[in-house]
């Protein structure tokens, strides 16, 4: 079993409203992520910040994560909701991911037991290093995430460039397309209303 952890506590300051409420299709792009991962696993967490409204939307069931630290980058909310992971690998979401679908996800699952046993993370190869944002991580890189953080390291490439990572197969790119700004929003309706979006 995998748990899921889905980041929600950004500011959105490039989209200029809160993106994980964007409206697909009369659901929350947040909602839309949420139920693609409780297809996944029964152990699916919402990071988020306090000033977040996102309890309002959800059962009340949902395993919400407060962040100690809110606003201060991906990855120490990471390396805060890992502390409540219990299972080996955890799978990380944005929840920004306009494209994202189960069927994607689901055949990234077959992988796992292919990866080796010193290797911390499967992630998408992306030019800058790794698709940080999307992919698996082993609880145990825990140690490793607190001692590069105390260091002062506050981005995941930086991290990783120190670790073993095994590159991630994805068959269809769109699930990593971040909807990050107006015109990313813009260019998925564009692409929708040509009969190619999966919202």
């Amino acid at each position: 079993m995998i748990s899921v952890l889905i980041l929600a506590g950004g500011k959105s300051s490039r989209m200029g409203f809160d993106k994980a409420l964007i409206t697909i299709d009369g659901q929350y792009l947040l909602t839309k992520t949420y139920e693609i991962a409780t297809e996944l696993s029964d152990q699916v967490f919402i990071i988020t910040s306090s000033e977040h409204p996102y309890q309002s939307i959800f059962p009340n069931t949902t395993k919400f994560i407060i962040e100690s630290y809110p606003y201060q980058g991906p990855l120490i909310a990471f390396c805060h909701g890992l502390s409540f992971i219990k299972t080996e690998w955890v799978l990380l979401l944005p929840c920004d991911l306009i494209y994202l679908h189960s069927q994607e996800i689901k055949s990234w699952l077959k992988l796992l037991s292919t990866v080796s046993p010193e290797t911390i993370a499967l992630l998408p190869p992306h030019e800058k290093g790794w698709e940080c944002l999307c992919g698996f991580y082993r609880h145990s890189c825990l140690p490793s995430l607190k001692k590069s953080i105390n260091e002062g390291n506050k981005s995941f490439q930086g991290w990783l460039k120190q670790e073993k990572v095994s590159p991630l197969k994805v068959k269809d790119k769109r699930v990593l397309y971040n909807c990050n700004s107006p015109e990313d929003l813009a260019k998925w309706a564009e692409d929708s209303s040509f009969g190619n979006g999966l919202g």
